[in-house]
């Protein structure tokens, strides 16, 4: 079955639809990771966005019930050059094709990914569609110059959590999966908002020696504060960081009573609670090999990213200090607060890319909220 692929500014691709038939709308960006492509499809940070992945063939290693990082793929679209048709792989329980099916996930296969890829770069990122139902590419781009725009949205309530819930599963091992540590009693209490929480993150924070409670996006500070936790967690999630002013609020509530560390969309919530600004990247950071350099340590990180907005170092005061740069466009990637227990990094800690290179980061939030116990 023919589907298309349309951008707002006119560029039209024809390709095969595979997964779930169906018509979406959503910001089109791509991803260079070469594998995590289940961790990509259920990602909630990549909702509202059609993903096209760089790398040519996609669904090598089939489908895993391991692998997820959420309950369910929030993404608009998967856009690939070639859907594997027969993966090999011992883990492997479906294919990519039967699973985006189950999930009612549109996919698109066949087009030039490397072409449209070229496109963004030079356009930047920017609204789409991709149709395995509208055959009229005329009639496509102009539904994708309706499509709503991602800036200004608050994406992060279609992705948080309905109830406050405890997580107690630490991370994986070959062999025997992943730790149950529900019976422990860990040292530390860590309340994590989420505005779009990946399990992996929580799989590190439950290994790392901390009792979790995930609570909504919304929830206040003074509810959180009545927990009495060690410290707070700032997840990643999608969109514009701008819009989310009542995380915001909270954060502010929350600074200097417990030690605060976020990742993604919580760094940028972070910097704006701390009077900085954000903006629109052109085509944003989306992969597994990102060159990160931090000035504490002076040394080079290769990390997992996802995101479409930075903050300004030059909207931070002189409070903050940036921590962490990215060496390809020099973009803030961490910042940490001078005086109080808070800090943050723009990219993935907990995906491993590296494959470890910022797993410090979270003994770094151990070692802050041993000492605010004390």
């Amino acid at each position: 079955m023919k589907a298309i692929l349309a951008l707002a500014d006119g560029k039209v691709f024809e390709g095969k639809a595979f997964g779930a038939t169906g018509e979406v709308t959503g910001e089109v960006v791509f991803n260079t990771s070469m594998t995590g492509y289940q961790e990509i499809l259920t990602d909630p940070s990549y909702c509202g966005e059609i993903v096209t992945m760089t790398y040519p063939q996609i669904g090598n290693y089939g489908i895993n019930p391991e692998d997820v990082e959420s309950s369910r793929p929030f993404l608009s679209a998967f856009v690939v050059k070639e859907a594997c048709s027969f993966p090999s792989n011992f883990r492997s329980e479906m294919s990519l094709d039967s699973y985006l099916k189950e999930q009612g996930v549109v996919g698109i296969e066949g087009i030039d990914t490397r072409a449209l890829v070229r496109h963004i770069r030079t356009q930047g990122a920017q609204p789409g569609i991709v149709s395995s139902l509208d055959g009229d590419p005329q009639s496509l781009i102009e539904k994708a110059r309706q499509a709503p725009s991602i800036i200004g949205r608050d994406l992060v309530k279609e992705v948080t959590c309905e109830a406050t819930y405890t997580s107690s599963e630490g991370v994986w091992t070959l062999g025997q999966g992943y730790a149950d540590r529900s019976g422990e009693a860990l040292p530390f209490k860590v309340v994590a908002y989420d505005f779009g929480i990946k399990r992996n993150i929580l799989r590190n924070l439950v290994s790392s020696g901390c009792q979790v409670t995930v609570v909504p996006a919304t929830t206040s500070a003074e509810a959180v504060l009545k927990m009495n936790p060690d410290g707070v967690f700032l997840s990643n999630g999608p969109g514009d960081p701008e819009p989310i002013d009542y995380a915001q609020d909270n954060i502010r509530q929350l600074l200097g009573k417990v030690p605060i560390f976020g990742i993604c969309l919580g760094h940028q919530l972070l910097s704006i609670a701390l009077g900085g600004k954000t903006y629109k990247l052109k085509f944003g950071h989306r992969g597994g090999n990102q060159p990160v350099l931090g000035h504490q340590r002076q040394q080079v990180e290769i990390t997992s990213q996802n995101h479409g907005f930075a903050v300004d170092s030059e909207s931070l005061d002189g409070q903050v200090e940036v921590t962490h740069i990215n060496l390809n466009d020099n973009t803030v990637e961490g910042i940490q607060h001078l005086t109080l227990p808070a800090f943050s990094v723009q990219y993935h800690p907990e995906a491993s890319p590296g494959p470890h290179d910022a797993q410090y980061l979270f003994a770094r939030f151990i070692e802050m909220m041993a000492k605010h116990k004390q």
